[in-house]
């Protein structure tokens, strides 16, 4: 068995067979496609969380290894006399510059631009009149009965005290507020690494991610 795959193997080499690499965009997890945007995807907070969870976890959380599937082994092969002298290991290896290019303005950038689109959305929704909110007459119950209520702080301290059920508005524009913190986190640490191994220039996430929308006219609001 040995000896058959040992012929098998020569003789691809022998007719020049190369193997194949892995294109980088076989190796990195896909982000989900952008959502149909419509209040009520805003108000199932479950969805909305899932969405920016799966998408930062295809390519911020994994930013090393999307990274690390850029670089390729050099072209030019083994060369003998590299083993005369020792060298430093340099590491990370810095990545091509077109590599880097293509990964940002077909990954990173998107997906950045993705989620940003959810959020101005959903924080639209969040400070937009909601005729629909199914706990509406439940709250208006509530405050009707709060009225009605005797209060005596003398025999009952807490008497006074009527926490009102919240809007659903003002959950949403809650979330939403969180959300666009971790955004700037976790933008900033994954812009990090692409400084490190790109080489790149601009400074912060925001300046790259603007030059994008310039270049491509993908319309952005960050607010």
């Amino acid at each position: 068995l040995a000896g058959i795959l040992w012929k098998k193997e020569s003789s691809s080499v022998a007719a020049g067979a190369k193997p194949s690499n892995p294109l980088p965009s076989d190796i990195m997890t896909q982000p989900p496609p952008q959502p149909h945007l419509t209040p009520q995807f805003c108000f199932s907070t479950g969805s909305l969380r899932d969405f920016l969870r799966l998408s930062r976890a295809s390519i911020d959380d994994s930013i090393t290894q999307n990274l690390n599937a850029l670089v390729t082994p050099a072209r030019a092969g083994f060369d003998p006399t590299s083993t005369a002298q020792r060298t430093p290991r340099a590491f990370p290896r810095q990545i091509d510059p077109q590599a880097c290019q293509n990964f940002k303005d077909k990954a990173l950038f998107p997906t950045w631009h993705a989620r940003a689109e959810v959020l101005h959305y959903c924080g639209v929704v969040a400070t937009s009149p909601d005729p629909d909110d199914p706990e509406a007459l439940l709250r208006q119950i509530e405050e009707a009965k709060d009225k009605e209520r005797v209060v005596d702080e003398r025999l009952d301290p807490y008497s006074a005290r009527f926490f009102p059920r919240e809007p659903r508005t003002e959950q949403l524009a809650m979330l939403i507020r969180q959300e666009k913190g971790v955004e700037n986190i976790v933008r900033t640490r994954t812009w990090g690494m692409v400084k490190q191994r790109c080489g790149e220039s601009v400074d912060t996430w925001e300046e790259a991610l603007e030059s994008w929308r310039r270049r491509t006219g993908a319309m952005g609001d960050e607010r």
